[in-house]
């Protein structure tokens, strides 16, 4: 059994088709509780995510006011698990991509000392995807080689959605500093994590193409995950270079007072 208390934190807009299924098959885990974010879904996706958790304690429902994006909506998610004491957060999409079966897989690496563990769709190698045309893995296999190669990563894929990170990682984690709205937001947590010291770990998975409605790309989503590596690398080397001229200040200081 799982020593952590865990959430499954389930960020929703026009998911009213794939979401009863999700939320169904992540209850038959016993493994976790819910949180459903929506972000005022016109299908009324929030209505039926209330009557959920009318009828279980487990599921719980934040609303709001419009859509705001993927990392504002782990963000407010992760805030709001931090103050109900859970001890590990898990990311997951509402359309039947990521397997709730997975989950026990992710509680216990994070059980046995893991801060974030990535579900992975390229681990050794393999490409573990169904439903998806040349086009749009060619995409996501480019966009992990240019974030990793930038960053100097060795992660094999650093833009997965469904993960889980301990509350460990999180407390240390400065929100106010993670900008990212979209799918870069996935990116920039794993190298924060990474360069924080944390211990990052990858498991396969396979991802399933979404049964019913749109992607949620975008062309401003790739916008900004095309930035934000060199971003990260720039805060990096500025935080390097104030670091070395701290240190000559001090050494530089230690001499004129032995002197």
């Amino acid at each position: 059994m799982s020593k952590s208390k865990s959430l499954v934190i389930l960020p929703t807009y026009m998911e009213k088709k794939t979401l009863p299924v999700v939320l169904a098959n992540v209850l038959s885990q016993e493994a976790a509780d819910i949180l459903v974010i929506d972000d005022n879904s016109p299908d009324g996706t929030g209505r039926i995510a209330e009557s959920w958790a009318g009828r279980d304690p487990r599921v719980h429902v934040m609303n709001r006011p419009g859509k705001m994006g993927l990392g504002t909506a782990y963000v407010a998610g992760f805030l709001w698990g931090l103050e109900r004491d859970y001890d590990c957060f898990i990311e997951m999409d509402s359309d039947m991509s990521h397997n709730p079966l997975d989950l026990p897989r992710f509680i216990a690496e994070i059980d046995k000392g893991a801060d974030l563990v990535i579900g992975s769709r390229y681990i050794g190698g393999k490409i573990s995807v169904v439903g998806w045309d040349f086009k749009r893995l060619l995409l996501s296999k480019f966009a992990n080689f240019y974030a990793s190669r930038i960053l100097g990563s060795r992660l094999s894929d650093l833009t997965s959605g469904y993960r889980a990170f301990s509350r460990r990682a999180l407390e240390q984690v400065a929100f106010d500093e993670v900008h990212s709205g979209g799918y870069a937001f996935q990116i920039e947590m794993a190298y924060n994590l990474c360069m924080a010291g944390m211990r990052v770990e990858e498991i396969p998975i396979v991802f399933t193409e979404r049964a019913s409605g749109s992607s949620k790309m975008s062309k401003a989503i790739i916008r900004e995950a095309v930035w934000l590596p060199w971003r990260l690398r720039l805060r990096r080397i500025n935080s390097s270079f104030i670091r070395r001229a701290l240190g000559m200040k001090k050494k530089h200081e230690k001499t004129e007072q032995g002197g």
